[in-house]
This record gives C-alpha cells, structure tokens and sequence, in this order.
C-alpha cells in the first residue's frame, strides 16, 4: 500500500474523500485549478515516481470540464513517471452515445475511451456503464463495477414482499433478473420506445405486478421520463409500491417535479456523482455510497486480486438479509 496513491478530480470530492476514508489512505495533493481564462491546470504536488496511481473523477456535469481535468490530470500522472495510472470513473460521460443510430453522428463513447488511452490510462475502472459494450472500446482493462451489492443490501433489509422487480427496458433485462434472483422476486419487462431525448412510450408489460411491490431499476434518472411512463403503467396494471434503483442521478431541469408527480413511493440513488440542490431538498431521493465498493475495488486492483471475488463476497449480505426476513 506504500506504493499507492489515490488523488481526486474536482467532480465529486466527497466520494473520493469518503473512498480514502475506507481504504485508510489520504489524498494526494494535487488540487485542479484554472487559469483565469478558464482554462484547466493540473498540478501534482508530490513524488509519485514509480507509485501506482488511482485518478477519481466521474465525467459528470459539466462533462466537457470534468473530461478535460481528468485526461489533464492522468497526462501530468504519466510524465511525473507514475508506474501505473487507473482512471477511477464512477459515472462516464457520453456513455449513450455508443454507436450510430443515424447517419452521420459521432461514437462520443468510442472518443472518450481513446482519449483516456492517449493520455496515458494504464486501466479503467468505472461503474454501471450505460451500454456494457463500451468495455470493448478500450485496449487496456477495463473494471466495471455494478451497485447490485449496495441495492440489493438496501431493498433486502426493507423485507419487502411479494415483489416483483421491472426493467423499464429489454436493455436492462439482464440486470433486473441479478435483482429478481438476488432479492427473491418475480420479473418483469416494459417494452419502451425513446421518441425524443425527454419523452418516452412506455408500451407492453411481460409479466404481472397486480398486487405486487415493484422495484424498478435503471442505469440511470436524467429527465425521469422513462421512470415515470413506466410507474404509471405499473400502477394502471395493480400495482402497489412502486421503488425505483437508478445508480447515477443525473437529474436535469424539471426531473424532481416530474417524478414527484409520479405514483413511486420512493427513489434510491448511488453517490457516483453530485446530487443536485432540488433533488436533495425534495425528500423523494436517498443516497447510497458506492465508496466502499470502489475502495475494495481499488486496493484489490493494487494487490492485483480478484474484482469477481469482490462481488460474490458483497453479493450474500442481501441473501442473509433475506433469509432473515
């Protein structure tokens, strides 16, 4: 652990502060500044020659600042002769835009990832990608981490019954059914279709909630659209507490009073990024933290041990918390 040091983008200070916390390591020193233009600067104020470097920063609102201080800080990293650089990413922008859906529009994903690479990433550990392939964007190794372990501790300890857990689309079935299986729950599946980036038709239901709890989970909450076509359509379908799991508030303007509108009885989130003023202020959202998942991860990383063993370790937590409900 000698040879570790773990530093801090400015996106989101209190979860790399909560991380160091964990894993019983401070922060290094290298504050992001900016030049009076605007312009990012990077300075890192310590030796960290031949040490094996860990880089938190979620590329999260405003994503073009936070990318640009993140490549910025791995390129100062890699000419101060870091031996190893992980970039630690617990939500990574661009993420939806992970192929061509039309003519003549960008891979952004695909972008990132090269960047992160130019600059001198050694490897990538991230959380809850929004489309698993991005994995195969990058030619170094890439960790993902998922919040099943965090979720499922939470919605396991509420001992809630006869639930049924809800993907709100075919896309995130795979995930729904770790839920199901972890929380000894029915599946469901909403057949949705995006009309615009704001607004959604939510079509048919596979599989019943009539009388049942429902917990609905996604990758992520911006607009709230898909979250609350998807609510109303469970409701109107009987059912009866609606819970929603989304691991990255990216709440934009009019989320919170859309989803407060929504029959859900309650929202839980991860701290991978910021929660915004309103949604803090509304008393509808809770906050998980994923730092001791991403510290567990990171010292594991360092020792070069396993991640998968990380999560079958994490994983029976929420099956003793069933047995004893």
């Amino acid at each position: 652990m000698d040879q570790m040091k773990v530093f801090s983008g400015s996106a989101n200070r209190p979860l790399a502060e909560a991380i160091a916390r964990h894993i019983d390591k401070p922060l290094g020193d290298a504050p992001p500044t900016r030049f009076p233009d605007g312009e990012s600067f990077i300075k890192i104020n310590e030796d960290i020659r031949g040490q094996d470097v860990f880089i938190i920063q979620p590329t999260c609102r405003p994503q073009n600042d936070t990318l640009m201080e993140l490549l910025l800080f791995i390129d100062a990293a890699h000419r101060a002769s870091a031996e190893r650089i992980t970039a630690v990413i617990p939500y990574y922008g661009y993420a939806r835009q992970d192929r061509k859906d039309e003519g003549r529009v960008p891979i952004s994903a695909k972008l990132v990832a090269n960047m992160l690479e130019e600059a001198g990433a050694d490897r990538v550990l991230c959380v809850h990608l929004h489309a698993y392939q991005i994995q195969g964007f990058f030619d170094i190794p890439v960790d993902h981490l998922l919040p099943e372990p965090v979720f499922g501790e939470h919605y396991a300890g509420l001992g809630l019954a006869d639930l049924t857990v809800v993907s709100p689309d075919v896309g995130n079935v795979k995930e729904a059914r770790v839920y199901s299986e972890l929380l000894h729950g029915e599946l469901a599946i909403i057949d949705k279709e995006r009309l615009s980036g704001t607004d959604v038709r939510a079509g048919a239901l596979i599989g019943t909630v009539e009388g049942r709890n429902v917990l609905l989970v996604d990758d992520m909450i911006s607009s709230g659209g898909t979250i609350c076509k998807a609510a109303s359509l469970l409701k109107d379908r009987g059912a009866r507490d609606i819970y929603v799991a989304a691991t990255h508030p990216m709440f934009v303007a009019g989320a919170i009073a859309r989803l407060a509108e929504a029959p859900i009885t309650g929202i839980t989130v991860t701290d991978t990024v910021p929660l915004s003023d309103e949604a803090a202020a509304s008393g509808l959202v809770k906050v998980l933290s994923m730092a001791e998942l991403l510290g567990d991860a990171i010292v594991r990383i360092h020792k070069h041990e396993s991640i998968s063993e990380l999560f079958l370790k994490k994983l029976r937590r929420p099956e003793e918390l069933m047995r004893q409900n």
